[in-house]
Order: C-alpha cells, then sequence, then structure tokens
C-alpha cells in the first residue's frame, strides 16, 4: 500500500472510529460533530462523509444525521477493539493511559491482522 492509499485508509480509519464513539454517546450525529472531535474544518468532514456513503459505510438522512451501515458498524467496531486492546497492552507495558492512548491511535491503523490477533491474546492472558 503506498503512502497516500495508508493516509485514506488510516483517515478513513479515524472517521469511521469516531462515528462510532460520538453515536455511543449521542443517538445523533452530524458532521459538525465529527469535525469537532477531530478538529477537522467541516469542509474536510463533508468530503469524507461523501466518500464513506459511497463506499457504503455510512447513510445521511434528510436531517443531516450520520448513521452507519452494517458494513460500517462493523469495520468501526474493529478499529475501536484495536484501539482498546492495543491500548491495554501499552499499559501492561508500563506506559501511563495517556501515552498508551496517543500511541494507540496511530499504531491501531498500520498493525498486521496477524500481529493484532498475537497482541490480543497476549493482552488477554492466552
Amino acid at each position: 500500500m503506498g503512502e497516500k492509499a495508508m493516509r485514506t485508509h488510516e483517515s478513513e480509519e479515524m472517521y469511521l472510529e469516531t462515528i462510532l464513539l460520538l453515536r455511543q454517546r449521542s443517538p445523533s450525529v452530524h458532521a459538525i460533530d465529527v469535525a469537532g472531535e477531530l478538529g477537522y474544518a467541516k469542509s474536510s468532514v463533508s468530503r469524507a462523509m461523501g466518500l464513506l456513503h459511497n463506499k457504503g459505510y455510512i447513510t445521511v438522512n434528510e436531517f443531516d444525521e450520520i448513521s452507519l451501515t452494517e458494513a460500517g458498524f462493523a469495520k468501526a467496531s474493529d478499529i475501536y477493539e484495536r484501539h482498546r486492546v492495543i491500548t491495554a497492552l501499552l499499559v501492561k507495558m508500563g506506559a501511563d493511559e495517556a501515552l498508551a492512548e496517543e500511541n494507540a491511535c496511530r499504531i491501531e491503523h498500520v498493525i498486521t491482522p496477524e500481529l493484532f490477533e498475537i497482541m490480543k491474546s497476549y493482552v488477554k492472558g492466552g
């Protein structure tokens, strides 16, 4: 995967994970909420929402409320699981929570599925 494709993949995952987390806090999520959470310009978020919609990950209703499709929810849940497991692993290794969170946000997008499974097994004590 080239660097541009990697950044696009990472960005897509960040948006999906953010929508998932915002939906856990509020039944109604709009592009402005995502922009505020990520610190991005609303125009950038609107463009990204169009791309996520075209890929079948989200729907946007007549009130501009964003919902995850089944595929979007599955992908977002997977990303969030990677985040939680990697954070737990880094804490287990001695990192404080803030440092672990910050680095998990980076690592979760580039780790291979095989290494993630090893990490998950380790964190769960297996």
